[in-house]
């Protein structure tokens, strides 16, 4: 499972980078929903499973939405507040382990098929929450309009327009005006 952390998660990213490039955020948030879903559908066939070899390899499909779903993630990061993209990503880091020891206590208060159903449909329903996802300039998959500013950044028209993802510059005359209040 850990090895899928080599290319996976890294596909993952690259497709929404792909999507992004077809589509701005629509694209980034479709594949986000691809991939949780097929994750969810992956854990409750797994839970079905009764052959060893099958469940081996519904379980490297389903790692591989795990990771490529984590690549779509941290792809869509950087857009929901630039100035704190570190704090966002963390609190996305953070969201994972939270939901790992939620779903280990659930392994030990239900039985395996139990535990494995209330997962995936935890995951597929995540991916359906997919849909309702709205972030500052840029249209969600059922919702909003893409700005001025994202559609040249993503569609790549006339001059580098500035995205979303530009930090604002200092103000260096209101810096100055502070500088002389302090001195």
């Amino acid at each position: 499972f850990g090895w899928m952390n080599l290319f996976a998660r890294g596909v993952g990213g690259f497709v929404s980078d792909k999507a992004n490039a077809r589509m701005g955020m629509r694209g980034r948030l479709w594949w986000q929903t691809i991939c949780l879903v097929l994750e969810g559908i992956m854990v409750l066939i797994f839970a079905n499973s009764n052959s060893l070899a099958a469940s081996i390899v519904v379980m490297v499909i389903f790692s591989s939405f795990v990771q490529a779903a984590e690549g779509s993630s941290y792809g869509i990061v950087p857009y929901v507040n630039p100035p704190a993209t570190g704090s966002i990503a963390g609190i996305v880091g953070a969201g994972g382990n939270t939901g790992a020891v939620a779903f280990g206590l659930g392994f030990r208060q239900l039985d395996y098929y139990q535990a494995f159903i209330l997962m995936g449909s935890c995951i597929i329903a995540s991916g359906v929450l997919s849909l309702f996802i709205c972030i500052k300039g840029h249209a969600g998959l059922v919702t909003g309009q893409d700005s001025e500013e994202a559609i040249a950044a993503w569609k790549k028209l006339g001059a580098p327009a500035s995205t979303t993802l530009q930090v604002p510059e200092p103000d260096t005359d209101a810096a100055a005006e502070l500088e002389e209040e302090n001195a």
